[in-house]
């Protein structure tokens, strides 16, 4: 089963939390063990599991990612879209992560959450959502 949702960015460097709309998917798609891949449909943008009850954690994130890509770094990619340090960043932290699913919910650590990361914004970002229903 598979699920793709949009997610607006408003800023060029920006963390989402979309942990609720991947919950609210598992729940529809009656999967009750298995494993969840949420994927970010796009080469400036991924997808990471960590925390949101403090703000700042993302930006550290993002700021940490700055210092070791900065935008303007003499990158290749530059001369054609400008935008290297976005590809690499998201390079860096991957596309996707894969979560089990377990009693119909996403088995996540007791402060983890699914999180967007936006590296080339704002722009109008799909994620896509597959299940995969564990055989008995």
């Amino acid at each position: 089963m598979n699920e793709v949702f949009s997610v607006s960015t408003r800023s060029a460097r920006q963390s989402i939390d979309i942990t609720d709309e991947v919950r609210g998917i598992v729940g529809r798609s009656g999967v009750t063990e298995g494993l969840c891949q949420v994927m970010a449909l796009h080469s400036t943008a991924a997808v990471v599991l960590n925390e949101t009850d403090d703000p700042n954690l993302a930006t550290d994130i993002v700021t940490a990612l700055e210092r070791v890509v900065p935008a303007g770094g003499g990158w290749l990619h530059d001369r054609i879209d400008d935008n290297a340090h976005a590809h690499i960043k998201a390079a860096m932290l991957g596309p996707s992560e894969l979560v089990p699913v377990r009693g119909g919910g996403l088995l996540l650590g007791t402060w983890q959450r699914l999180i967007l990361m936006e590296f080339d914004g704002p722009r109008k970002r799909r994620v896509s959502v597959t299940l995969l229903r564990e055989s008995s």
